[in-house]
């Protein structure tokens, strides 16, 4: 295990098994993490908050699953603004509340969007409000074999 050196220490063996289990589960005790790692919860504490503070863990999360919600359809948008309209269509892309997800990328496309829809007349609906203003190209998710993870540590 190589130990990563960021502001507040070294990242070591101990807080990547924090980081790991915080990332399977936000809801994990302090015990539970001190009994996992065999240090005191104190400690157990302590090093989280330093993780914060170094700005790692940056928030806890529910991870919610948008088809018990009706929205069984999800996409990604990849979407090319017209000349001139980058900022306006970052505006419209952060005003769409199905997109859940959008990042800024190189190449052809300008951004990369992930949508939660309930139909596929929803999915033209969201496009439509695009479209004025760039080209799209989507793609509907089948599966997602590889599921959220973090970064090797």
């Amino acid at each position: 295990m190589k130990n990563f050196i960021y502001e507040n220490g070294t990242l070591d063996e101990i807080d990547t098994m924090i980081l790991r289990r915080l990332c399977r589960n936000a809801r994990t005790t302090t015990a539970e993490l001190a009994r996992m790692v065999k240090l005191s919860a104190p400690s157990v504490a302590e090093r989280v908050k330093r993780l914060e503070e170094a700005g790692i863990i940056t928030g806890y999360t529910a991870t919610i699953a948008p088809e018990a919600l009706g929205r069984s359809i999800a996409v990604w948008i990849r979407v090319r603004p017209v000349p001139g309209q980058m900022q306006r269509v970052a505006e419209i892309l952060q005003g769409i509340p199905e997109v859940t997800l959008c990042d800024r990328i190189t190449g052809e496309d300008c951004f990369l969007a992930r949508a939660s829809l309930s139909s596929i007349a929803e999915m033209e609906r969201v496009i439509d409000r695009i479209v004025p203003y760039a080209m799209t190209n989507t793609s509907i998710i089948q599966s997602s074999p590889v599921p959220p993870r973090l970064p090797p540590l």
